[in-house]
């Protein structure tokens, strides 16, 4: 707690999404499988999209395996994981609004953070690097962990790495899947609504629509509340 705020919490890591949450890459993915099942003729729909947003690798190329694409499922995650990428090096990364300055500034305020992303790792450190000095200390990809989100492996891993009980971390996430994900792993979870809805998922302690108007006096103001609750369950 804070001496001019004593009933407010500073988060003691802020573990972040990457895909949706800090860039907007969720279009170029679903135009990824777009693609790649008109290569072979498979039926693919927007909805089929929707359904693999906050997903990992894997599962999504089962599907569309499952779908029609004849390519082993590792040749499917590196494909599109290429076409992303090819898409992110050839311009100004998409940043979600809010997403960078809130980053920036959680590391000049001295809260360490960490990108827990199911892309693969070559792919987020690209978002990664692209921030620098004033970015995060730690890197969660999806070819780091055995299980996917909805598991909180990734979440567990980059506080571990950390140092940082998960209990005092806030997560941001803005998929049903990952905040299931963060919530399972014991964070504070923030879900952010980008891609699909999430008015009506039960998990999470924050539910915001942008991060456009958050900073970290923000952040810790809508935290607080979640993150006192669980270090008093904690000292009991």
């Amino acid at each position: 707690m804070t001496a001019q705020h004593p009933e407010r919490v500073l988060p003691a890591a802020v573990l972040w999404d990457m895909d949706g949450t800090i860039i907007d890459t969720e279009p170029i993915w679903q135009q990824s499988q777009v693609e790649l099942t008109a290569r072979y003729g498979a039926e693919w729909t927007h909805e089929d999209g929707l359904s693999l947003v906050g997903s990992g690798l894997e599962r999504s190329g089962e599907i569309l395996r499952d779908k029609g694409v004849d390519m082993e499922v590792e040749e499917i995650v590196e494909w599109m994981t290429d076409y992303v990428m090819e898409r992110l090096q050839a311009g100004e990364l998409p940043w979600r609004p809010g997403a960078r300055e809130l980053v920036e500034e959680l590391h000049d305020r001295g809260v360490p953070t960490a990108l827990v992303t199911m892309s693969r790792r070559k792919m987020a450190l690209v978002t990664a690097d692209a921030l620098g000095a004033r970015g995060f200390r730690v890197v969660i990809a999806g070819d780091d962990v055995e299980r996917p989100k909805p598991h909180p492996d990734a979440y567990l891993a980059a506080a571990a790495q950390l140092g940082v009980a998960p209990t005092a971390c806030v997560a941001i996430e803005d998929s049903a899947t990952g905040v299931a994900s963060a919530v399972a792993s014991g964070a504070v979870t923030v879900a952010v609504e980008h891609i699909v809805p999430l008015s009506e998922i039960a998990g999470g302690d924050v539910h915001l629509t942008t991060l456009a108007d958050v900073d970290v006096d923000r952040l810790v103001e809508l935290t607080s509340p979640a993150l006192a609750a669980r270090t008093e369950t904690a000292t009991r």
